[in-house]
């Protein structure tokens, strides 16, 4: 879930249930930044390029979107949407928006505003968007990477949020004389270069429509777009054995899959093995200290989830209860409990590749494909079609 190293690699602490009471493992309370722009949500829309409430503004603003968004629906992710004014037109265009901003004021405002369109709302940092992998075609941000501790590291997890091709649209800008703020077009253009197949700058300050007035500081729009070729994430997937019981995680506030159970698991960030990053995100979720000669490779699955999701690769890793201390729910804001259930009785409210991955396991098979088709649901069905192909031999994977 969560991709932070852990905070603290001192040894760990003493065991704590599985499911902390509220409270326990908690982020701190919110930063004054954060504090600034809940407070600032009832009057965000006076500001005329933000409420986009003169008709003219609203006009320039969806001229300029339609230029800069794929002329078919797309899965258009907003970050830091604010009260959701660039979601809305998105939205009119007739793309499918995800919206997410800081602040829950901003967002209960953008739910409003978008009332009745194909829009998703989530309350997270622009930096970490609570979202999966390869699965937008466009990520859309306005007036947020100037602000962010690094800029750089942003838009390397903002391009791993795209599929294949996919576009970043960033709306940023230098203000003020005396002491200016923000980030000059060149110095973007330079942040944005190794990630992309192809970038774009249009300047944005000579036309006062956008803002409702004359400006004589520098705003632009940067257009990057990313290589076409095929990509594929790589995900890793803890089995933790404790006899003929598996630990499983429920998924919660994450967009994808919530409500679901499933293992612990997370992907490979680059320069990592799977190995590597297996470790990591134990320790990240489930706070175990494993070492190398804890793990073994159980499963490899290639997956796919409804379209338009992209393919991923994933590992699946065994290891012995008791291997790197007590697991405990490091996570509560992303895992709603953690629960033990034997091999051969799973819960059928579990993400279905995963459950066929563990299926796939018990029956013995070491690879297998899971691919959903159009019209698939994410979670497991008793009786719907079994999507599980193996690789390595007959035989059923349940």
């Amino acid at each position: 879930m969560s991709t932070d190293a852990p905070a603290d690699p001192s040894p760990q602490p003493a065991p704590e249930p599985l499911n902390p009471p509220a409270g326990q493992g908690e982020s701190p309370l919110p930063t004054a930044d954060a504090a600034y722009w809940e407070a600032a949500a009832a009057s965000f829309d006076d500001e005329p390029d933000h409420g986009l409430r003169d008709p003219a503004v609203r006009a320039a603003w969806a001229a300029r979107l339609r230029t800069w968004l794929p002329s078919g629906p797309t899965a258009v992710l907003d970050l830091g949407c604010g009260t959701g004014s660039l979601s809305l037109l998105a939205a009119e265009q007739g793309h499918h928006v995800t919206a997410i901003d800081r602040s829950e004021g901003m967002i209960a405002r953008a739910r409003t505003k978008l009332a009745g369109h194909e829009a998703a709302f989530l309350v997270g940092e622009a930096a970490e968007p609570p979202v999966g992998e390869r699965r937008f075609d466009v990520v859309l941000v306005r007036h947020v990477l100037w602000a962010l501790p690094d800029p750089a590291a942003a838009l390397r997890r903002w391009a791993g949020l795209l599929t294949p091709g996919g576009r970043m649209v960033l709306v940023e800008g230098r203000w003020g004389e005396a002491d200016p703020v923000g980030l000059p077009a060149a110095e973007l253009t330079a942040l944005v270069a190794p990630l992309a197949a192809r970038t774009q700058v249009e300047s944005l300050a000579h036309d006062p429509a956008l803002w409702g007035k004359e400006v004589a500081d520098e705003r632009y729009v940067l257009l990057a777009d990313l290589p076409r070729r095929h990509t594929e994430v790589v995900d890793v997937h803890l089995v933790l054995r404790r006899g003929d019981e598996v630990l499983l995680a429920r998924r919660a506030n994450t967009g994808y899959a919530d409500g679901l159970f499933h293992a612990p698991s997370g992907h490979a960030e680059d320069g990592e093995d799977v190995r590597e990053a297996m470790i990591r995100e134990a320790a990240e979720e489930v706070g175990l200290r494993l070492v190398p000669e804890d793990l073994r490779v159980a499963l490899v699955m290639q997956h796919c989830a409804p379209p338009p999701a992209r393919p991923r690769i994933g590992w699946f890793f065994e290891a012995a209860y008791g291997a790197g201390g007590e697991p405990w729910n490091r996570e509560p804001d992303k895992c709603a409990e953690l629960a033990w259930f034997p091999l051969d009785a799973l819960p059928d409210d579990m993400v279905a590749y995963c459950r066929a991955g563990l299926d796939g396991l018990r029956a013995g098979h070491r690879f297998l494909l899971h691919w959903h088709r159009p019209g698939d649901a994410i979670a497991y069905d008793p009786a719907g079609p079994d999507r599980a192909v193996v690789l390595d031999g007959p035989g059923p994977t349940g």
